[in-house]
């Protein structure tokens, strides 16, 4: 079975190898998974980099999360009948060692989720990671009909996913880019207002929410969390996935007499109701049609160090997948 691979942590071209590895076994509960693309997302990348002084979980890694494919096998327990069924995969190298980078993987039933007719596999493969992390952090609060939410990087993964899944529930949603150049690539209705960063974003929320934001989903905490001190609601909340600086500060006292909620988000470690829902409201949306997920690259397995670097240098305007059948 071709895969990628890497022994130890550095730059995706000094580390990262492909080559023939043997399948893993299938255990009680799990299925094999026939892979067409797997999915790259940031969090693939900084375990690769040793991000923040992380160290290798294993000795050797298959990366990758997310992906989409056929099941052709199941353990011991697992329905037969499951066997040729289109899937997405998400959480294949949570707390695993063997991701997506490779003809196939194996994972627990339920992280195998059917893919409906109509759904691309490259859809598929961009929903797991992202997808999850944006439903949380819309939905870790409550309902969000009727509400205004501001999604703060509305181009990026898990911003674009975040902005569909709000206003698909109700949302007045307020999207953000950094520049105003950037305005334009924002598609046509994904957002009912866009605001630049550069451009007075604070006057351009409150003229949509005169009475404040009811929440924030935040890619850069620490580079907009006066904004969002600014724009929420009392009482409104702010959830963070993303910070450039890990150790930020933020104007405590306005916050505080605003009675404002700083949710955080680990998306490797979601309440596990929580993340069955994500996937119940994820799989629908992709069915309906209502998950736009513009894609940048679709690269062969072998240059899968091509594809790390563009997304560890976010030159890619849109999601980078490998094509591995």
């Amino acid at each position: 079975m071709r895969a990628a691979w890497y022994d130890r942590q550095g730059e995706p071209a000094e580390v990262l190898q492909v080559g023939d590895l043997p399948e893993a076994p299938v255990g009680p509960g799990e299925v094999r998974v026939a892979l067409t693309r797997s999915g790259i997302s940031p969090g693939d990348v900084k375990k690769r980099q040793a991000w923040l002084g992380s160290t290798m979980a294993y000795p050797r890694v298959v990366p990758h999360s997310d992906g989409a494919g056929t099941v052709v096998a199941v353990g011991e327990g697992v329905d037969r009948s499951r066997v040729g069924e289109r899937v997405w995969v998400f959480g294949a190298q949570s707390y695993r060692a063997f991701g997506t980078a490779a003809e196939s993987t194996v994972v627990p039933a339920d992280r195998a989720v059917a893919l409906p007719d109509g759904v691309t596999d490259e859809i598929g493969a961009c929903l797991g990671i992202p997808g999850i992390t944006a439903h949380r952090a819309v939905f870790a609060d409550g309902p969000v009909a009727g509400q205004v939410v501001v999604v703060q990087g509305v181009l990026g993964s898990v911003g674009s996913l975040a902005a569909a899944l709000a206003r698909r529930a109700g949302a007045t949603v307020i999207g953000t880019v950094v520049r105003s150049a950037d305005v334009p690539r924002v598609e046509p209705g994904a957002v009912d207002t866009v605001v630049a960063l550069d451009a007075d974003p604070a006057a351009a929320i409150r003229a949509v929410a005169p009475d404040g934001v009811d929440r924030v989903v935040e890619v850069a905490f620490s580079a907009n969390v006066e904004l969002d001190a600014q724009v929420l609601r009392n009482g409104g909340v702010v959830a963070a996935y993303a910070s450039p600086d890990g150790t930020p500060t933020f104007p405590f006292w306005p916050m505080l007499f605003d009675n404002l909620l700083i949710r955080l988000l680990g998306s490797d470690d979601f309440p596990e109701e929580a993340r069955r829902q994500a996937v119940s409201d994820l799989t629908s949306a992709a069915a309906e049609g209502a998950l736009s997920i513009p894609l940048a690259e679709v690269l062969p397995l072998e240059q899968i160090a091509r594809a790390h670097e563009l997304v560890e240098g976010g030159r890619a305007h849109g999601r980078v997948l490998l094509a591995l059948s």
